[in-house]
């Protein structure tokens, strides 16, 4: 069954304005984990050289997911309706949590959307699924970042430190550029869920129309200008986090980053179709490589780094706290409001 060539917009106001906020948030926010230390690096290019390669990307694995989903960009992350049920038409209480995700963005705190945007969707099912997930993947990550820094950090890494001011070998640039479209993609296949559960996706089960070509098309075209938003802006306040860290805006650094991040995403990608944070990934990655450096080049004090990691991790954890209550809260205000 292909998609529907139903060509209508048949989408409600709130579940449009729930996308739009969740569109922005998701590729605001989220520009630290998979486009940050792409921007950082290229930073000498043009915005523009950098947004035209990264919407590329989007637009071929959404057109993919498109295709071979049936006309569900999710890539089947949202399947399970036990837990993240179908909701037609969203009130306006479920385009509060991405609009709280757009204001925490400001600060630079690195909120994970999946937690902040799904959880109001989803059961407590859902929810612990999610957590469970979310809490593996960062203590992997972590684990993983450490003893791929501790081998690399006397080698490579400190080779990097010494060399940063020399011109690289065009070999680490194209590199780089094969490894963030392989992030970039990757990415996107876990957290188009994020943005696509305000629009129809459908249940093979009841009949439920799913996202047509028409919504489709103008879907992907605001994501492309929010993309394109965020390339000018230089990945935004966020990017603070990520300039805190060590090295990263060496392009040979950030390109072994974004591999070992990507292959992460795909190993989770494949366990199962669970909804995750990528951020809590990223987030153990980081804290896995700022221990590992630190210990081995002594580039700061073990309590110095453990400050740095520990407030990332509170802030995650801040986000979680968070979209619970909106999750529980802001349905019992709209009761309590008649609507």
């Amino acid at each position: 069954m292909t998609p529907g060539m139903n060509m209508e917009i048949d989408i409600g106001l709130w579940a449009a304005v729930g996308f739009v906020f969740a569109a922005y948030a998701v590729v605001g926010n989220d520009a630290l984990q998979t486009l940050g230390t792409f921007i950082n690096s290229n930073r000498r290019l043009p915005w523009w050289a950098l947004f035209l390669f990264a919407a590329t990307v989007l637009v071929v694995v959404f057109t993919y997911g498109y295709i071979t989903n049936e006309g569900d960009p999710s890539f089947g992350r949202l399947n399970n309706t036990d837990k993240y049920p179908v909701i037609i038409d969203p009130q306006w209480y479920y385009a509060l949590p991405p609009l709280v995700l757009l204001v925490l963005t400001r600060f630079g705190i690195p909120v994970s959307t999946t937690f902040m945007v799904l959880t109001i969707f989803a059961t407590m099912g859902g929810l612990y699924s999610m957590l469970i997930k979310s809490l593996i993947g960062y203590l992997v990550a972590f684990v993983a970042g450490g003893l791929i820094y501790a081998a690399l950090a006397p080698t490579l890494e400190r080779w990097f430190l010494k060399t940063a001011d020399q011109q690289h070998a065009p070999l680490w640039v194209l590199m780089q550029w094969i490894t963030t479209g392989y992030l970039w993609s990757v990415w996107l296949m876990q957290d188009f869920a994020n943005i696509y559960i305000y629009l129809p996706r459908g249940d093979t089960a009841s009949g439920v129309a799913r996202l047509n070509p028409l919504e489709a098309a103008i879907s992907v075209g605001i994501l492309v200008l929010l993309l394109g938003y965020t390339f000018w802006n230089r990945g935004g306040p966020v990017q603070r986090i990520l300039k805190t860290k060590t090295s990263v805006s060496d392009i040979r650094s950030a390109t072994i980053i974004d591999f070992t991040y990507a292959t992460l995403l795909f190993y989770f990608k494949e366990m199962n179709n669970i909804p995750m944070s990528t951020t809590w990934v990223f987030l153990g990655l980081i804290a896995g490589r700022e221990f590992a450096i630190a210990t081995i080049d002594k580039v700061r004090a073990p309590g110095d780094t453990a400050k740095i990691v520990g407030m990332d991790a509170a802030k995650a954890l801040f986000g979680l706290v968070i979209s619970v209550i909106m999750a529980i809260g802001l349905p019992l205000a709209a009761q309590a409001l008649g609507g």
